[in-house]
């Protein structure tokens, strides 16, 4: 029973059976788009290299360094960079394999791994997904916390105050939850530096697409920044699969290169799912689909602020999308104005009104854009202070967090306020409802040339789409929206095209 469970009294196992010390191959090279993340550690690689240079001066290097970060932004791999550059062993573990049924066995498995790592120092300790024995002692109650989990992280606190700071050996650990870490485990002389290893931006996306597109043989026509442009708000897992997948779809079509087609349905798949071409919808819900696609892409097109249609398709896409639009940001985004937020509210309550006007009813397909219509208005009122229910008093707080979704804050206003935040929320989408629907009607003939189209080829793009506006403008006398909406966002192209001229390319 000792020998299964690792040795010892009670399978109180050391860490050497637990984690064995490797010397990774990966370089900073093979790590993009987190430039600014990459520049933190650079100093601990050279620490690792020439630590009496530190010593001499009397210099006291950072014991721990805490990557902080969405799933999927390469916080594992850049550990395994600093490890590869540094040339030194790196002993990599989950925070939850330290756990055990039995107490005592997690404290013990941190001792013999710290044991281990001294031995071999210079030496890299690598803890992944460290919130799972790092949490907050506090969160356990009135009843107290996990026994076992709490000896671990006790343990974990002694062994890194019993570092001299002339010991060179780092601790680096991961974390997409660093608001529920233990405040002990955060102070300076532990986890001294925290490195946020965020989603990248344009130019990000564009050196990690050319990293994983090294070992793939890729068509002379591919325009790597219209990927890029697609792709804003995915990490770089996300785009590290698009590039596999293009490839995957390339290979079934035996096609020799991967094309621009590929990636272009690699995206779709990464974003609204895998294509139900065998699902069959009876005609009536076909048409629906397509008048209520065909409205969120008008609207897009004619407001100014709104992001821009990159395709329309009425094939259904993941487990309930019976069509979907495709919205191209043109520029990377880390904040929003007001009019931006209203003009998405109007793209998402399009459906909606051109089911009413070309249908006469409507249907349970806006569910999810009503929804998050309502959210948006919410959040202005009570968060942005963009209203003048509330002015600039914030009623709910934001809490930072990764994953997104986090427990919302107690309500701290009273039943009047709230009162006047539904009339308000109630009425501003009754009036944007009715811009929507006049919009609407006066682009009627659009609406059913673009639907026509759809029916015909299922898919069409965003260039499609603006020409049939474009058309029906010209036609009819109007003063072109789509060409207002184009010069807004035309300088910010131009700045979009310096950067990429200084991005290295894949030859380089």
């Amino acid at each position: 029973m000792q020998k299964s469970m690792g040795g010892g009294i009670l399978g109180m196992g050391n860490s050497k059976k637990m984690v064995s010390s490797e010397k990774p191959d990966t370089k900073f090279d093979d790590v993009a788009g987190v430039e600014e993340a990459k520049e933190e550690v650079q100093e601990i690689v050279d620490f690792l290299k020439y630590p009496a240079r530190y010593v001499e001066i009397g210099a006291k290097i950072p014991k721990g360094v805490l990557l902080v970060g969405s799933p999927g932004t390469g916080k594992t791999l850049l550990a395994k960079a600093v490890a590869g550059e540094a040339e030194v062993p790196f002993f990599s573990v989950s925070g939850s394999s330290f756990i055990e049924m039995f107490v005592g066995v997690g404290a013990a498995r941190v001792r013999d791994l710290f044991e281990q790592a001294k031995k071999d120092a210079p030496s890299i300790i690598f803890i992944d997904e460290i919130d799972a024995i790092g949490k907050s002692r506090a969160a356990g109650g009135m009843m107290g916390g996990n026994d076992e989990r709490e000896q671990t992280l006790n343990q974990l606190l002694a062994e890194m105050d019993g570092f001299g700071t002339n010991t060179p050996v780092i601790i680096l650990a991961a974390t997409n939850r660093p608001e529920v870490l233990d405040a002990a485990l955060l102070r300076p002389g532990r986890f001294d530096r925290q490195v946020l290893v965020d989603k990248p931006d344009y130019a990000g996306r564009i050196k990690i697409l050319k990293v994983h597109m090294k070992n793939v043989k890729m068509d002379d026509d591919v325009q790597i920044e219209e990927i890029a442009r697609l792709t804003a708000g995915l990490a770089g897992a996300d785009l590290a699969n698009i590039i596999n997948e293009a490839a995957l779809l390339a290979g079934r079509k035996s096609q020799k290169t991967v094309k621009q087609a590929d990636l272009f349905e690699s995206v779709e798949r990464a974003i609204a799912g895998l294509a139900k071409k065998s699902r069959r919808i009876n005609p009536k819900e076909k048409k629906i689909v397509a008048y209520h696609e065909s409205g969120h892409a008008l609207l897009a097109e004619t407001t100014v602020g709104a992001k821009k249609v990159s395709k329309v398709s009425i094939v259904p896409r993941g487990l309930a999308a019976l069509g979907y639009t495709l919205n191209k940001p043109e520029e990377d985004k880390f904040m929003m104005q007001r009019h931006e937020l209203w003009a998405e509210v109007d793209v998402l309550l399009g459906g909606r009104a051109a089911e009413e006007v070309f249908i006469g009813e409507i249907s349970t397909g806006a569910g999810n854009d009503l929804e998050r219509a309502t959210d948006i208005i919410k959040s202005m009122v009570q968060t942005y202070g963009m209203t003048d229910v509330a002015g600039l008093m914030v009623l709910e707080k934001s809490r930072q967090s990764f994953l997104g979704g986090g427990q919302s804050a107690a309500r701290e206003y009273s039943d009047k306020m709230a009162q006047e935040m539904d009339d308000f929320i109630k009425s501003s989408l009754d009036e944007h409802y009715k811009l929507v629907l006049a919009r609407l009607e006066e682009y009627r003939d659009a609406i059913e040339d673009m639907v026509a189209l759809l029916y015909k080829k299922e898919n069409i793009t965003g260039d499609e789409v603006r020409d049939i506006i474009i058309d029906f403008e010209d036609r009819n006398g109007l003063e072109s929206k789509v060409d207002v909406v184009v010069d807004e966002i035309a300088q910010e192209l131009k700045e979009d095209a310096k950067m990429v001229k200084d991005i290295p390319s894949k030859d380089d």
